[in-house]
């Protein structure tokens, strides 16, 4: 397990938390970028559970992308705990940032290659990669040829080729239309039931969240922390027009729109 901490004065009454299995433990992380200003998160707690699909919904600069970033170690906190049971977790973006001169299998390869992976076993396994984002005989298309969908698919997959448990995805089919984004909403519900990751996903789109997720978390700003959260319990397989779904992310949205009026946005 790697953990990241920043070393703070402890509390006059330190705050006692249940110890569980966990794929990520945050535990009281605040974040502040500028001395004098606001910190962007403040005493964040967050567990998520190993093979748990997490949703992290708020309103824009609440720290969500933030939080991400700390979570796959990209930045340290300020101050407070972080735990994450993989060594390295595989990050995924809004944007494919695909290397054009390459091929889609090129692509994944790149992630075998970081991890010492040799040639011809890199070749097999990208192959195999490819397959289980839907992509079996597209190995050979160069970025140009891909649609938006296919691109985020080749990403989805480099991203399975970092093997790790833990998955961190942030707006990662943001830009896509409602149809392409719907079949490859389908498509990472059967890649994490498949492979048994720890997923947590940034989104905007709060009937996404209600679509993929588990388990929503509702992030406040000024400062960032967590202000509610909602336990998903409409069964599988969802759709963005189930009608759980639709009654859960009007729930949301309510809550959203009123805590963007607390803090006047």
């Amino acid at each position: 397990m790697s953990t990241r901490s920043a070393t703070v004065e402890a509390p006059a009454q330190p705050r006692e938390l249940v110890q569980v299995p966990a794929a990520v433990r945050v535990e009281g992380v605040s974040q502040v970028f500028e001395r004098g200003r606001p910190p962007v998160l403040e005493g964040l707690d967050l567990t998520v559970a190993a093979g748990e699909f997490v949703c992290l919904v708020g309103a824009s600069g609440c720290g969500k992308s933030t939080l991400l970033n700390l979570i796959a170690g990209l930045a340290e906190p300020t101050s407070g705990r972080i735990s994450v049971s993989a060594e390295r977790p595989a990050l995924m973006f809004q944007e494919p940032a695909l290397l054009p001169w390459l091929t889609a299998s090129g692509n994944v390869e790149l992630a075998l290659r970081a991890r010492g992976v040799g040639r011809a076993e890199r070749r097999a396994e990208a192959e195999r990669l490819l397959r289980v984002v839907n992509l079996e005989g597209h190995g050979a298309k160069r970025v140009h040829e891909l649609s938006g969908g296919m691109r985020q698919r080749v990403a989805l997959a480099r991203a399975l080729a970092q093997d790790s448990s833990v998955l961190l995805m942030d707006e990662p089919f943001a830009a896509l239309d409602a149809i392409t984004r719907d079949v490859l909403h389908q498509e990472l519900t059967r890649v994490w039931t498949e492979q048994g990751l720890s997923v947590v996903f940034v989104t905007h789109n709060v009937r996404e969240a209600a679509r993929l997720g588990q388990r929503v978390v509702l992030l406040g700003s000024r400062p960032g922390r967590v202000v509610r959260e909602w336990q998903v319990d409409i069964p599988h397989p969802r759709t963005i027009e189930s009608l759980g779904v639709g009654a859960l992310a009007t729930e949301i949205t309510r809550e959203l729109h009123r805590e963007i009026s607390r803090h006047g946005q």
